[in-house]
């Protein structure tokens, strides 16, 4: 029997001192490919015990990325924050010790503690449009919603948002030869944490909780005397929401303040694995079991840039489901945006939204998977919103400027109030009238084995691979290898008709593809569109 759902239990917890010890014993050897620096969408991530996440890792990367940096011009402060992983403080107080040698003006936090990756975001971006002859960019310490024995490392140049692949790509080459030389070259000091001269702090709760009556209608919540529940999942939003309660005088209750390394709160998620999904209902059972307390309750992850909404008559949104009602929400909302500021959508969201979009007459702006393919769009607000089918989003300040080019899970769980109090409906309530106006899509995503040959075939998949003219009774209409929002390669294959598609994508991390899969029929319809899927794909990779 499945313990999916069920509080962990102690075989399923982590030993934090024998993850610490491994993080500064194991030394990688970059000849195996799964000991080597390699960023995916969201930074560099793995676990200590795998030789995958360790010292060696991150003094190696954190030199690449003074060198990077160096070379791009970028000469201004760097600002560091990271999230409540056993990994992060040791992997943070490492960077600290390369970026102090190097000379580099660094900032943390002032409170010592931990920040969202959001208000790291926002800072880099407040910095720059201060009009100063230098420029800021930042580090995020965080492997976000992945199970405790994982670390992660990510680099936020100065647009804010997730570095690009050509900028990950050098700092991952020069971080592996960094290891390879045996560190030659990597400089380092001792650095004494907060009580240190040489980084500056900043009170990044403070200036992120300031900013944030920008962006949310604060005043619209407290009139309509919401009562509101959240769950920071024992991540970096812990001491953020207390903050925003007294700032804008709502009734917000930080449901659970308790931070723990190991998690032992957590329900397990569908894999028995602890893991902070705030878009999984298993891993948001003890949240959703106090649903009926509050008129609207939310959950984030260890970083807060995923957002999980939770209704009194609907239970936990699908991500997707949310994200077409702020849509919605937003853009008749919102009169100070730009009239030609664009919905911006990966493709493997669901295409509800772009049939509200249709609806509102606004541009949409399909890209690949990765958030950072939203940043150019936000901050020249011709993009209004950005979001991904996994629960991760952002969108412009009441006057249509810039407030996040990475996901803000805290802001998103905000908008949920203000949507609540401004229309007097939960969030289901009007996802139900979409469907009322657009049919009812049913999602899914389901994994099919792949070697790591085909999984890079699959990356490097043409149009012309796919030879099926129909897909589940349908005729085919689009055959995607590139984002048709900014003509950026998917890494992997889109099939649309009228009625469904679905995308196939190479996992990064498992010997596995994904296919993401949507129909406006039903389920029946749905399961032929995945098994359709999965023989159009083995057939185009065996091809």
């Amino acid at each position: 029997m499945s313990r999916a759902g069920t509080v962990a239990q102690p075989s399923d917890l982590i030993d934090v001192a024998a993850l610490e010890r491994a993080y500064v014993e194991l030394v990688p050897d970059v000849s195996n490919p799964d000991q080597q620096v390699a960023f995916g969408t969201s930074g560099h991530r793995g676990s200590a015990f795998d030789t995958a996440f360790n010292e060696t890792h991150i003094l190696a990367i954190t030199q690449a990325i003074v060198e990077y940096r160096a070379a791009q011009g970028i000469t201004g402060p760097l600002y560091i924050g990271r999230d409540t992983h056993a990994l992060s403080l040791p992997a943070e107080r490492s960077a600290l010790e390369v970026l102090v040698a190097n000379g580099v003006r660094v900032v943390a936090d002032s409170r010592g503690s931990v920040t969202p990756t959001p208000a790291v975001s926002r800072a880099i971006l407040a910095y720059n449009a201060a009009g100063n002859a230098d420029q800021a960019d930042g580090i995020v310490v965080t492997p976000s919603h992945n199970p405790p024995r994982d670390g992660g490392f990510k680099y936020n140049p100065p647009h804010g948002g997730p570095a690009d692949s050509d900028a990950t790509g050098w700092i991952a080459d020069r971080a592996n030869a960094l290891i390879a030389a045996g560190l030659e070259g990597v400089q380092r000091t001792e650095v004494l944490g907060g009580s240190d001269e040489r980084v500056e702090l900043v009170d990044f709760r403070a200036d992120y909780v300031e900013a944030l009556g920008s962006v949310i209608d604060f005043e619209a919540i407290k009139a309509a005397g919401l009562h509101i529940g959240a769950d920071p999942l024992g991540g970096a939003a812990v001491d953020y929401y207390a903050a925003i309660a007294e700032r804008y005088g709502i009734d917000l209750t930080t449901t659970n303040p308790e931070v723990d390394p190991t998690w032992a709160f957590m329900t397990l998620d569908w894999d028995e694995k602890i893991r902070m999904d705030c878009s999984s209902r298993d891993a948001m059972a003890s949240v959703l079991a106090r649903k009926d307390e509050f008129d609207i309750l939310t959950g984030n992850d260890a970083d807060a840039d995923r957002h999980g909404i939770v209704t009194p008559d609907g239970g936990l949104m699908n991500p997707n489901h949310f994200l077409a009602v702020a849509i919605e929400y937003l853009f008749t909302h919102r009169p100070g945006w730009r009239q030609d500021a664009a919905i911006g959508k990966t493709l493997v969201s669901s295409s509800m939204i772009d049939r509200v979009a249709e609806s509102l007459g606004r541009r949409l702006w399909e890209v690949p998977v990765g958030f950072k393919w939203f940043v150019p769009g936000l901050v020249d607000g011709s993009v209004g919103f950005g979001g991904e089918e996994s629960a991760g989003a952002s969108f412009l300040r009441a006057d249509g400027t810039v407030w996040t080019t990475d996901k803000d899970g805290i802001l998103l769980c905000l908008l949920a109030s203000e949507i609540r109090a401004v229309t007097g409906k939960t969030p289901t309530q009007l996802y139900a009238e979409l469907t009322e106006r657009f049919g009812a899509p049913v999602y899914e995503r389901v994994d099919a084995p792949a070697s790591r040959e085909q999984k890079a075939r699959l990356g490097r998949l043409t149009g012309d691979a796919v030879t099926a003219t129909e897909l589940a009774g349908d005729p085919i209409v689009a055959k995607l290898v590139e984002a048709p929002g900014n003509g950026a390669r998917l890494g992997g294959l889109k099939v649309v008709t009228d009625r469904a598609w679905f995308a196939a994508r190479p996992s990064g991390t498992e010997d596995v593809y994904k296919i993401y899969a949507e129909s406006f029929v039903g389920v029946d319809h749905l399961r032929q569109v995945q098994a359709e899927a999965k023989a159009i794909v083995d057939a185009a990779l065996a091809g």
